[in-house]
């Protein structure tokens, strides 16, 4: 049972003074870090997924800009694995699954942004596929959204309750602090 951490869209666009600024990114991001840096230390695998968007009328995301790079706070370092998506689950049309199974990796420990979208969809194509997820919720961000009936959905309602669904069966959901002694 080998273990991989996957470091979802932490990009610059998500952050404040970006185009699709998200709510608590920063903080989101730090806890990421604090999982990432578990992982180099431990010499555990660590992947990266940046999104780039191609679609046309995209605002964000936008190739060759500084939106889209990975946020310093998770940074690759050499060596890590980095996938390019364009789509928001991280394993359409990436080679993502091929290089988890070509490397025996059958558990993730997942975080990143946007919950409601990118983190939704890829753990519950994860899980699809056979992996065990761990999702760091805290390590998460999200924005508000609007309601079919006009109304606005606050970020953190939006955040809880995709975590809470995805927590029923899709992956076991924890705070980023508890991940080292989940994988002791």
């Amino acid at each position: 049972m080998k273990t991989a951490l996957l470091i979802v869209d932490i990009q610059n666009d998500y952050f404040p003074g970006g185009k699709m600024e998200l709510s608590g990114s920063e903080e989101a991001s730090l806890k990421a870090k604090s999982i990432l840096e578990h992982f180099r230390k431990s010499g555990l695998p660590v992947i990266h997924i940046q999104h780039i968007s191609v679609r046309e009328g995209s605002t964000f995301f936008i190739p060759d800009t500084t939106g889209v790079k990975i946020h310093k706070n998770v940074t690759p370092a050499e060596g890590e694995k980095v996938f390019t998506k364009y789509y928001p689950s991280s394993f359409r049309e990436t080679g993502l699954d091929e290089y988890l199974k070509s490397n025996g990796i059958t558990n993730l420990v997942i975080c990143g942004m946007m919950t409601h979208m990118c983190i939704d969809t890829t753990v519950r194509a994860a899980f699809d596929l056979g992996y065990t997820n761990i999702l760091a919720y805290d390590a998460c961000a999200t924005r508000e959204l609007n309601a079919v009936d006009g109304s606005v959905i606050p970020a953190g309602h939006v955040h809880n309750a995709f975590i809470a669904a995805l927590g029923m069966v899709f992956a076991k959901t924890v705070k980023a602090d508890e991940i080292p002694a989940l994988l002791a």
